[in-house]
């Protein structure tokens, strides 16, 4: 990512989901995101934040991986920059699928190679591969 800030953040990988899917309310969608941001800071541990939000636009999960070299300042709950970023978008009625998603997520990332080795990825191609390779 190019971004240096939560807000370019939030901007530069929502464009990325809007470019793939532009049935997406963009503004709604953003909105969302600051909405839960507002709660509390989805920059959970290890340098990883997930911030998520609802659309009435999306049907089931629209999501995007970015990858800070420099970190972001994100008001993290630990205190610390954030690196890896995990996008979600979901639906407003399907409150199971973000559970669920938000539950398998949290799960994958107690493994702290995960993160390394996802840090270490130097393209897009690379990113999907080593998902890919970890889905089960």
């Amino acid at each position: 990512m190019e971004s240096q800030e939560k807000d370019e953040l939030f901007e530069e990988l929502g464009q990325c989901i809007f470019s793939a899917h532009p049935e997406i309310d963009r503004e709604k969608a953003l909105a969302s995101l600051w909405d839960r941001e507002a709660k509390m800071s989805t920059g959970i541990m290890r340098g990883v934040g997930i911030p998520h939000g609802t659309c009435k636009s999306i049907k089931k999960c629209a999501g995007a991986i970015g990858i800070s070299r420099g970190g972001i300042d994100y008001d993290s709950l630990d205190g610390n920059p954030v690196k890896v970023v995990f996008m979600l978008l979901f639906g407003e009625d399907d409150n199971t699928l973000h559970l669920e998603v938000l539950k398998s997520l949290s799960q994958v990332l107690q493994d702290e190679s995960f993160v390394d080795e996802l840090y270490k990825k130097q393209n897009p191609q690379d990113v999907f591969d080593f998902l890919c390779s970890r889905e089960n």
